[in-house]
């Protein structure tokens, strides 16, 4: 029978298990994995990165963008509303988050754009231009 020592095999355990049932083989989420808040989805178009946040509830002015180098960091902050009476459920938390985002070399967050619409922030950071691809003319000789 074996034994197990809950301070210290308990965590190897339950990484092996999220790592068995929520990973597929090869992919490692690592930071941004499950539970992360706010949830974001990063993908490519042909100007570059574009970046949604789901930010239900907050306005522009409550969000706030910083890059330094190649990392995007999102602020937002909510602040709690004064309900008329008391609460029968509570669910809708207040506070503060931040989340930061790794960009890769290609693009330049010094161009980057934000708007928010339907709870939804979009950042567009576009590619630098020595990266993107040009047209080169053919002359006739």
């Amino acid at each position: 029978m074996a034994v197990i020592r809950f301070t210290r095999d308990l965590p190897r355990l339950q990484e092996d298990l999220e790592r068995t049932f929520f990973r597929p083989v090869g992919w490692d989420p690592g930071p941004s994995g499950r539970g992360v808040h706010p949830p974001v989805n990063v993908f490519r178009d042909d100007e570059g990165f574009v970046i949604h946040v789901e930010v239900p509830g907050y306005r522009p002015e409550d969000l706030s963008l910083e890059t330094r180098d190649q990392t995007l960091k999102i602020h937002g902050k909510r602040g709690e509303e004064a309900p008329e009476g008391s609460y029968h459920r509570r669910e809708r938390s207040a506070g503060e988050f931040s989340r930061s985002l790794q960009l890769p070399r290609e693009l330049d967050p010094a161009r980057a754009g934000a708007s928010c619409k339907n709870g939804v922030l979009t950042v567009r950071v576009p590619l630098r231009e020595e990266v993107r691809p040009r047209q080169i003319e053919v002359r006739a000789s």
